[in-house]
């Protein structure tokens, strides 16, 4: 392995450098993204990195016990561990994932050939209150804006528009990264938690306002 690294010339050294930083930093990286500027999708000159020194690549990371992939239906190479480079999911962040699973496998299902896909803000609110994700309680812009830029570190999503206030009319392209984080029964299952979760703090917040009157009175 050394050798092979050492035989390079410096500047293959340092786009090598540069995408083992990035597969470490975000897990995944995408054949295509889009890009604002041209509004259109674009090679990733990193994702080309990564598939000229592939076998390099995949004894590098075995070292650390991680596993590195090509997916190429998807166009994606990731590394595969326990979860995200064990960063600690916030709620909204997982729920927003789910939501975009589902949208996403939506929009493929009803096309006759393969497309890219885009939502909304208000589409993923309307779902999240669709299936009683997060009931009777605001979801402030911060937790929003957290969940937006975990989504896309993770490149699971791109935002078209500006970040600006997150409006909900704000648009974003949901990536097939998506497909690799959970399968359909690990939704469903994750679902019927949550909605479990969110009925059981709902009797706690009755319980609670009915020994406030109680009280009261």
């Amino acid at each position: 392995m050394i050798p092979y690294y050492h035989e390079m010339l410096d500047e293959e050294k340092d786009e090598l450098t540069e995408a083992i930083k990035t597969l470490g930093n975000q897990t995944y990286v995408l054949e295509r993204k889009y890009d604002r500027k041209v509004e259109r999708y674009l090679p990733n000159r990193i994702y080309r990195t990564c598939e000229r020194h592939l076998d390099f690549l995949k004894s590098y990371f075995k070292i650390a016990g991680m596993e590195l992939i090509e997916n190429r239906q998807f166009g994606i190479i990731h590394i595969r561990t326990q979860n995200l480079q064990g960063d600690k999911l916030s709620r909204l962040t997982t729920i927003f994932i789910l939501i975009l699973k589902l949208i996403f496998d939506e929009r493929m299902n009803t096309a006759s050939s393969s497309i890219h896909v885009y939502a909304s803000l208000n589409e993923v609110y309307d779902k999240i209150q669709l299936f009683r994700l997060w009931n009777n309680k605001s979801i402030s812009i911060t937790e929003v804006r957290k969940a937006i830029a975990a989504l896309k570190k993770y490149q699971i999503i791109e935002v078209i528009d500006e970040m600006g206030d997150l409006e909900g009319d704000t648009r974003f392209i949901i990536y097939p990264t998506v497909n690799l984080l959970f399968d359909g029964n690990s939704i469903e299952g994750i679902i019927e938690k949550y909605q479990e979760d969110e009925e059981e703090e709902d009797m706690i917040d009755g319980q609670i306002s009915s020994f406030d009157e109680d009280v009261s009175e």
